[in-house]
């Protein structure tokens, strides 16, 4: 069985919605993952704002001008009266709750609320139109098998033991139909798997079952050797490795979400990436056989970055100094995605500024602190085994023209990264692509 996710663009209107159908397999049953209708979840955090911040008159504003896009998605979606009628009482319920956490203390339980209803409400819309269309299918709820732990870590077994049941075995082929993004806390409140956490359902749906394949759907075909939005002259690489993509992922690929490669590749799930717009186009297939040896593949650029470099010759010769560097960053839940040291200094980058302040004034104690804002990490990610020579200088070559702040090398055979200011991103971007492709 195989796991399909669309993602916001692939149902952004009736049209698309309805193109599903042409695209997925009637022959097969499948699990099929949607993401909310596209710039719903955007209005969503606008509206939970702005209840948050007591402002309540905006936020009713913005929910009935979000009401107004869905009515016209129903007219658009449905010809049958009875189908038509269904999907307005499923949005008129959805709605109505959310209304009414206008007149309630606002908190982040009542925002993740907010958040779960566009999903709750694309899949429901299009199930009634597999309804109305006579496409067997059935609908489940991701809340009644999607789990995070306390440290918001997805909880495999639980999936699968909830999942499978649901799954009933059937003569004719069925398509079952369910939300991205959205789970269960340890709590047993409703939470999310944070933004473009889509992929990341589809990813664990298909490690809980050992699907047969994964695939994405979005309105890029493949993944590319580049931004396709700054360079030009990109093209879709057609095979990448687990390790590749989860490199080019998480440094900013932004067709796939970082942590969506790690359960597939657990369980060895190929995951493909397709484009609803143009289904024909083969895309680009993930697998543990996809490495390309002795290659350069693809290049991808991480803004918001933050430099914090710290100085102090209590480092010289010690043992345990990084030891209590990186405990301060564990206190505040802050990942770091670089980091290079010498024997006075060490420079680490973070994407995440939540609680910078508080880590700046606990680093402060291990001497002279300083940080650069408006950074951009540049990954290029291909074959940098140790038996490889000659990649490195080429990439240092194509940008030996700018100011690099930090290189980070031989931390994985797969990626070699550089920090630049954002100004340069483009100019970085555009020289790589030239020098090594």
């Amino acid at each position: 069985m195989n796991v399909l996710k669309f993602g916001g663009t692939s149902v952004g209107n009736a049209a698309r919605i309805k193109n599903l159908t042409k695209i997925i397999d009637r022959k097969k049953t499948q699990i099929i993952v949607l993401s909310a209708v596209s710039g719903t979840t955007n209005s969503l955090v606008e509206i939970s704002k702005d209840f948050s911040e007591n402002k309540k008159q905006e936020g009713l504003e913005k929910l009935t001008k979000l009401r107004a896009q869905y009515d016209a998605l129903i007219d658009e979606l449905h010809e049958d009266e009875q189908f038509k009628q269904k999907s307005t009482e499923l949005i008129n319920r959805h709605f109505s709750l959310i209304e009414g956490f206008s007149n309630d203390l606002f908190t982040i339980v009542e925002e993740k609320i907010v958040l779960a209803q566009g999903e709750l409400m694309s899949t429901g819309l299009f199930f009634h139109y597999l309804q109305e269309t006579g496409i067997p299918a059935r609908l489940l709820s991701a809340l009644d098998f999607m789990k995070i732990d306390e440290e918001n870590e997805p909880v495999i077994e639980h999936i699968t033991e909830k999942l499978s049941p649901l799954l009933e075995i059937t003569e004719s082929p069925v398509w079952f139909v369910t939300q991205g993004y959205i789970c269960k806390n340890a709590f047993g409140d409703i939470d999310n798997l944070r933004r473009g956490g889509s992929d990341y359902s589809a990813s664990l749906i298909g490690a809980a079952i050992r699907s047969e394949e994964v695939q994405i759907w979005t309105d890029i075909d493949g993944m590319h050797n580049n931004d396709p939005r700054i360079v030009s002259g990109t093209k879709p690489i057609a095979n990448l490795s687990f390790q590749e993509a989860a490199e080019l992922a998480y440094f900013g690929a932004k067709i796939l979400h970082p942590q969506s490669i790690l359960p597939a590749q657990k369980y060895n799930i190929p995951v493909r990436l397709l484009n609803t717009m143009e289904p024909e186009k083969p895309g680009t297939l993930i697998s543990a056989n996809g490495q390309q040896k002795g290659a350069i593949r693809a290049v991808a650029a991480k803004d918001g970055i933050t430099a914090i470099h710290i100085q102090s010759s209590r480092m010289l010769m010690a043992y345990g100094f990084l030891r209590r560097v990186f405990e301060v960053f564990e206190r505040y839940k802050t990942p770091i995605d670089m980091i290079t040291t010498s024997e006075v200094a060490v420079s680490i980058t973070i994407d995440d500024v939540t609680y910078l302040k508080e880590i700046m004034e606990d680093l402060q104690s291990f001497g002279s602190v300083d940080i650069d804002e408006g950074q951009t990490i540049v990954c290029v990610v291909g074959d940098f085994g140790r038996n490889s020579h000659g990649y490195v200088a080429r990439v240092l070559d194509a940008v030996k023209h700018l100011p690099v702040q930090m290189v980070s090398y031989g931390g994985s055979d797969f990626n070699v990264s550089i920090l630049l200011e954002t100004e340069h991103k483009k100019e970085v971007l555009r020289s790589l692509h030239a020098r090594l492709f």
